[in-house]
């Protein structure tokens, strides 16, 4: 089964949480109403939505409910991206001009900040503090990670500890607590709801290395932004971290690039070269696919079920992503 064909099964609440979506960004001003309208227009796999449908597919599922955590998961995300783009002086997201590029910086930041706050607005319909407590916590750890990241441009000394942990905090947390968060709006058992977030932080894991393996072998179209976008903005990731750990000439090569009064604009294919030479790419792969064999590890504790099938063709799906 495709990812596609997931999609296909859930179509129509898929477009409830679209239309809820569009219709949660607008804004009285006209930039803040253009710029996150032209955020949500420039697309993406809702995943985190699919995520809070399939896990509630394990408790009782009533779309009109979950539409009220499904959105706001979906609007952080977004939010998160939109910061991203400022921090990394990013041209393009999905093929298209991102927020600081079609506006400024200030307009995005702004924009991500308004879309934070709708996103707890949304949020509110719910009573269970759980649900409020959950959510503000993903969003400080969200804000850490990117902290993080500012402060380890560049450092080519940081170890995988950093690494996984910054990784987590950017990418992972917010699939797991979709995941979660999805059976906790449901009533689904709470074990249940423990499982759920332990598969949606391994698939959130390898999803976040696999996106950093086909920073090195994919292409622009496949990616909708140039090849070797995280060596140009100083992002250290998991293949390049292994090469300079492990590869005396590919670590030679990046310190020298590096010496560059302007980094951003150093030519990234020799160190492509490198990295992919240094075995970074099959310690990456080896590593996508061991959190993978633990988010199939979560799921065999589950129910049998479509959603519990669903949920395999995802991570496999995943697994799938780098070739």
């Amino acid at each position: 089964m495709k990812l596609a064909d997931i999609y296909l099964k859930f179509q129509s609440d898929i477009t409830i949480i679209e239309q809820e979506l569009e219709a949660t960004v607008q804004a009285r001003h006209d930039v803040l109403r253009d710029a996150s309208t032209h955020l949500l227009k420039a697309g993406g796999k809702r995943i985190r939505p699919v995520f809070v449908l399939l896990a509630a597919k394990f408790g009782h599922y009533d779309i009109n409910v979950l539409k009220n955590i499904a959105v706001p998961l979906e609007l952080v995300h977004m939010a998160s991206l939109v910061h991203d783009d400022v921090i990394d002086d990013a041209e393009l997201r999905r093929g298209q001009k991102t927020v600081k590029s079609q506006w400024d910086n200030k307009v995005a930041m702004y924009t991500g900040d308004y879309i934070f706050a709708k996103a707890v607005e949304t949020s509110a319909y719910f009573d269970d503090p759980r649900i409020h407590q959950i959510l503000s916590n993903t969003l400080v750890e969200m804000c850490i990670g990117e902290v993080e990241q500012i402060r380890d441009q560049y450092n080519w000394g940081q170890n995988l500890r950093n690494y996984f942990r910054r990784i987590k905090r950017k990418t992972a947390l917010l699939i797991a607590v979709s995941c979660e968060l999805g059976a906790l709006a449901a009533k689904a058992d709470p074990k249940i709801q423990k499982h759920l977030y332990d598969f949606g932080y391994n698939v959130g894991m390898a999803f976040q290395i696999t996106d950093d393996i086909l920073d090195f072998v994919g292409t622009e179209k496949q990616l909708g932004k140039p090849a070797g976008g995280d060596l140009r903005q100083g992002n250290v990731t998991l293949p390049a971290l292994y090469a300079m750990q492990h590869d005396r000439e590919a670590a030679t090569l990046i310190k020298e690039v590096l010496k560059d009064e302007y980094p951003g604009t150093f030519d990234v294919e020799p160190i492509i070269k490198a990295v992919n030479q240094s075995g970074g790419i099959e310690f990456s792969l080896k590593m996508s696919e061991r959190f993978l064999n633990r988010a199939y590890d979560a799921l065999s504790k589950l129910p049998d079920s479509d959603a519990n099938f669903y949920f395999r063709e995802i991570a496999a799906y995943i697994g799938e992503r780098k070739f």
